[in-house]
C-alpha cells in the first residue's frame, strides 16, 4: 500500500486551531445532556472559582459539571488522545498504515485482565490494576515470542502480536463463557463494549499519571521515531541504537493502551483511523504528525461519547459508533490517499 501525502497547512497554525477546537467542544459537552446548561452559563460556572457570576451557581449544576460530567470529559479527551497517539506511533515505528494498538496485543491483553477482575468480583481498583498488568504483560510476552522466534525482524514481531491477541481473545472468550449467565456476564459484556458510564475523579486520578507520562515521553521521542520510521538501517546510520527504542517506545505505548482500556473498556478505530486524518491535515512528518494525532482523537472521542449519552435514552457503547463510523472514515480516507498517491 502506498500513501502519498499532500503538504498540510502551517503546522503550528493547525495545532493552534486543532486546541481551540478541542477547548470549545469540551465547554459544549459539558452543556450537553438530559440536565441542559446553556453555554454561557457553563463558562460561568467553569470561571465561579476566579469570577463569581451574577447568578449564583446553584447545588444541581455545579453537581452536574464538576462531578458527573467533567471527569467524564476528561477521560474522554485522555483516552482519545492516547489511543491516537499510539496508533500514529506504531504506524511509524513499524512503516505501516495498518497497525493500531490491537495489533501488538495490549487491548487484548488489557481486556482479560479486566474481565477476569469483574469475573472475580474485584473492586475498581482491583479492576484497573489488573486490566493495566495484563496489557503490559501482552506485550512482554511479544517481547518474549518475538526474541524466540526471528529477532530484530519487525514482520514477526507483528505476528507474534497477533499471536498474542488471539492467545488473549480466546482467554476473554474462556472467561464469558464461565461467567454467570444472570449477573457477571452482562456486566463484562457491557464493559468490553467501551463506555465512560463510570467516570470519577477517583478513576481519572488513577489513569492521569500512566496515560500523561506515557504520552509526554512518546511526544518527547518523535523525532526518533521520524528516524524509525525511515527504515532500520537509515537509523542505525544515524547512532540511533534500533532495537532498544522500540521496545522502550511500545512499553510505553502498553502503558497508555492498558490505562485507557483499564478505565473505559475496548475502544477500536481511534487508534488506526485518527492517525490517517492527521496525516491528511499536517503531512508525515512525526514531529507535526503526533501532535495532530493526538488532538484530533481528543477530539473525535469526546463527540463520540456525547453522541453516545445523549442520541437515545439509553447510553450506546461507545465500541458500536466507532465501528459504525471508523469503518467508512477509514475507507474513505485510504481512497483519498490512495488516489492522491497516483495523482501526485
Amino acid at each position: 500500500m502506498r500513501f502519498s501525502i499532500r503538504p498540510g497547512r502551517p503546522p503550528r497554525a493547525t495545532t493552534t486551531g486543532l486546541v481551540l477546537l478541542v477547548m470549545a467542544a469540551a465547554v459544549v459537552a459539558l452543556g450537553i445532556g438530559r440536565y441542559g446548561i446553556p453555554l454561557t452559563r457553563v463558562v460561568g460556572i467553569i470561571l465561579a472559582p476566579i469570577v463569581p457570576p451574577v447568578e449564583p451557581v446553584g447545588a444541581t449544576e455545579a453537581n452536574v459539571v464538576f462531578t458527573i460530567r467533567l471527569p467524564r470529559i476528561l477521560l474522554a479527551l485522555m483516552s482519545g488522545a492516547s489511543l491516537s497517539l499510539a496508533g500514529a506511533t506504531l504506524q511509524g515505528v513499524f512503516r505501516n498504515p495498518l497497525i493500531g494498538p490491537q495489533v501488538i496485543g495490549v487491548s487484548s491483553g488489557a481486556a482479560f485482565g479486566g474481565t477476569l477482575a469483574i469475573l472475580l468480583g474485584a473492586t475498581h481498583v482491583g479492576l484497573l490494576g489488573s486490566a493495566f498488568a495484563c496489557g503490559v504483560a501482552a506485550i512482554v510476552l511479544v517481547y518474549a515470542l518475538n526474541d524466540v522466534i526471528a529477532r530484530r525482524n519487525i514482520l514477526a514481531l507483528v505476528l507474534a502480536g497477533v499471536v498474542i491477541n488471539g492467545f488473549f481473545t480466546a482467554l476473554v472468550s474462556l472467561v464469558q463463557y464461565v461467567a454467570d449467565s444472570e449477573d457477571t456476564l452482562p456486566t463484562i459484556v457491557f464493559w468490553l463494549m467501551g463506555s465512560f458510564a463510570t467516570a470519577s475523579w477517583d478513576k481519572l486520578n488513577l489513569v492521569a499519571v500512566p496515560m500523561l507520562a506515557g504520552c509526554g515521553l512518546l511526544l518527547a521521542l518523535r523525532w526518533r521515531i521520524n528516524i524509525l520510521s525511515l527504515g532500520d538501517e537509515e537509523a542505525r546510520a544515524l547512532g540511533i541504537k534500533v532495537e532498544r527504542l522500540r521496545w522502550f517506545v511500545l512499553v510505553l505505548v502498553a502503558v497508555v493502551v492498558a490505562a485507557q482500556v483499564a478505565v473505559s473498556g475496548i475502544i477500536g478505530w481511534i487508534g488506526l483511523v485518527v492517525p490517517h486524518m492527521a496525516r491528511i491535515l499536517v503531512g508525515p512528518d512525526h514531529r507535526s504528525l503526533m501532535p495532530a494525532s493526538l488532538l484530533i482523537g481528543a477530539l473525535f472521542l469526546l463527540i463520540i461519547d456525547t453522541v453516545a449519552r445523549t442520541l437515545t435514552a439509553t447510553e450506546i457503547p461507545l465500541g458500536i459508533l466507532t465501528a459504525l463510523i471508523g469503518a467508512p472514515v477509514f475507507a474513505l480516507l485510504l481512497r483519498k490517499t490512495e488516489r492522491g498517491g497516483h495523482d501526485g
